[in-house]
């Protein structure tokens, strides 16, 4: 079925991005499962905010250097669960600004994907949620985009 006139695109790197969201969640297994099926390398993406902290907070290099390490040993733990479920190749991205624009100006044409993954849902918290980025990112990225719900 997989001929040259099939209208199935088939996704060589996929790029995930991922906070502590439910809905994020639901998309990194939603790219883990895709990756898998097509044989795809995987890029797990997060985003430091850096207007989620006080000015106190921004000015001093150890509060932002211990949420960086803080959210790299979180995406650790996807990497090692995309690579258990039978990812081949898994990398993963840690960038700081918004959201959105990060992803869609900095991470995409860094590492080159051709499919980005995202939960659809906004919520407030710890962080601010990817979700209220999707449809800035469904608008301007350069690639597909997928948003999960």
């Amino acid at each position: 079925m997989d001929n040259e006139n099939s209208p199935h695109t088939k996704f060589k790197r996929i790029l995930v991005g991922v906070d502590d969201s439910p809905d994020a969640q639901l998309a990194f297994r939603y790219a883990v499962s895709e990756a898998r099926l097509s044989g795809a390398s995987l890029v797990i993406a997060s985003i430091l905010e850096n207007e989620e902290m006080n000015v106190y907070q921004a000015l001093s290099k150890d509060y932002v250097h211990g949420e960086r390490k803080e959210l790299v040993a979180h995406l650790k733990e996807y990497r090692d669960l995309a690579l258990r479920s039978g990812v081949k190749t898994v990398d993963t991205v840690v960038e700081e600004g918004d959201p959105g624009e990060t992803i869609v100006k900095k991470v995409i044409p860094a590492v080159k994907a051709d499919l980005l993954i995202v939960g659809s849902l906004s919520k407030k918290g710890v962080r601010k949620y990817f979700g209220s980025q999707a449809a800035y990112m469904a608008k301007y990225a350069p690639i597909s985009v997928m948003v999960v719900r």
